[in-house]
């Protein structure tokens, strides 16, 4: 039996916090393993890397997601005992009724909202001095998440709901202010959720059938019973919380357009679907989890080393999208490079491994794409704007992290195009029309 390396320091958990990121990559790099053990939360950890890690880590016959997320994550960023904490039939049963809702239809609905939301947004924008890019996507992409899945969001609180769904996911990787902000947040944002879900299933809030938020309040579970209001409120948050979450990727695209100005013409001329690519190398290139925990369910051996039952195991994501023995090359910002990608689904992990229908793979990945893509279609096609000097740095300590400045844009432009250069890179290229006269050049009948 082969000897896991293994670090022999007390706790780890600061360090951690003080490396960010590459704390797990260093070490693989330092011990020339693609496993390690190291001690964090006062618990002992085996850490893995690489794209066989990834199959293995992914097997339900060997792990489980149940006592693998902190508490401290599920108070700001998820909620307690939602879908990503469950295994078995139940997650089984349960990812299916999210994965209902990820259909080709469905995730066309989105986009189209994002598209419009996107051009009413322009129009604002031109009458503003500056543009915090980062803030008005998360409240554009609130405004979609509430519409598509069919929860009343008056416009007086857009703000307020945009800002509490960012702070649960800037509070996970946050200690002291920036994590009590992040809990303080989810309450909130639970308790308006739960009143929703009481008002609808009391029959005082009316939501269509074909809505997210009536196919949540209305599942039953593997004994027939409804979710109560506090796990139903959680599900449906985790649809809300997510498609704000994209503002993050959104502004990294951003960035990488103004870094890499040739990106930004080949976005413009998008042959052959650029638009695509370079949406994923933003996923893959610019930080957004370090890491993703699972337990071992029952002893086993894999690559002559011991898994005992109960261990937490960490799968480095970060470091697996630096990988040069995947990704030629991997500190370059590339989009062709998805050209050729062989599409596994354990080697490009930025939303998690595996099978969306049956493991913990995130069900919205395909909407994530699709919104980035908009957003990637309007700021080079539908609209003109300067970027001022600002601090567009971003640090690889800080989980998650963000360009400092948020990416600030000056004297946004509305530009009108004429249909021949219509963009074969929408979501459903052939249900979008260019109409012209004022109209979002996506818009929807």
């Amino acid at each position: 039996m082969s000897t896991i390396p293994e670090e022999k320091n007390l706790d780890n958990s600061l360090q951690l916090l003080r490396e960010g990121f590459p704390f797990l990559h260093s070490r693989f790099q330092r011990f020339q393993s693609d496993i390690f053990k190291t001690r964090l939360m006062m618990q002992n950890v085996i850490c893995l890397h690489g794209e066989e890690a990834t199959k293995l880590f992914y097997d339900p016959e060997k792990f489980m997601r149940l006592g693998a997320i902190p508490k401290r994550i599920q108070k700001t960023l998820m909620g307690e005992n939602g879908i990503q904490t469950l295994d078995g039939e139940e997650h089984r049963k349960r990812k299916a009724m999210f994965m209902s809702l990820m259909t080709r239809p469905q995730v066309t609905k989105v986009a189209n909202l994002a598209a419009d939301y996107w051009w009413a947004a322009i129009g604002k924008w031109e009458k503003m001095d500056q543009v915090k890019l980062f803030d008005e996507v998360q409240d554009l992409l609130c405004r979609v998440a509430c519409q598509w899945s069919g929860v009343p969001l008056p416009e007086k609180e857009v703000r307020k709901r945009a800002q509490d769904f960012g702070d649960m996911v800037d509070g996970f990787g946050g200690v002291g202010p920036r994590h009590w902000k992040g809990k303080k947040a989810r309450r909130r944002g639970e308790k308006w959720i739960m009143e929703f879900v009481e008002d609808v299933r009391a029959g005082k809030i009316y939501v269509a059938e074909d809505t997210p938020a009536r196919t949540i309040l209305f599942y039953r579970d593997t004994n027939g019973k409804l979710l109560d209001t506090y796990i139903a409120a959680v599900e449906l948050m985790n649809i809300l919380r997510p498609i704000v979450a994209i503002a993050t990727y959104i502004t990294f695209g951003a960035l990488a357009m103004y870094t890499y100005p040739e990106c930004r013409q080949k976005l413009q001329a998008n042959e052959d679907n650029y638009a695509e690519l370079f949406v994923q190398e933003v996923r893959r290139f610019y930080p957004f989890g370090p890491f993703l925990g699972n337990r071992v369910r029952q002893d086993f051996e894999w690559g002559g080393h011991h898994f005992k039952k109960g261990t937490l195991v960490f799968l480095d994501m970060y470091g697996a999208l630096h990988d040069p023995k995947i990704w030629e090359h991997p500190d370059d910002f590339r989009p062709e490079r998805f050209r050729t990608w062989d599409e596994s689904p354990y080697n490009f992990i930025p939303q998690g491994g595996g099978d969306h229908y049956t493991g913990h793979r995130c069900a919205g990945e395909r909407i994530t794409i699709e919104v980035m893509k908009v957003a990637a279609i309007f700021m080079t096609h539908f609209m003109d704007y300067q970027v001022p000097p600002q601090d567009l740095s971003f640090s690889l300590v800080r989980m998650p992290t963000l360009p400092k400045s948020g990416f600030v844009m000056r004297n946004v432009r509305r530009i009108q195009i004429p249909v021949s250069t219509a963009l074969s890179a929408s979501p459903a290229a052939t249900a979008y029309a260019y109409t012209g006269g004022g109209k979002c050049p996506f818009h929807h009948s």
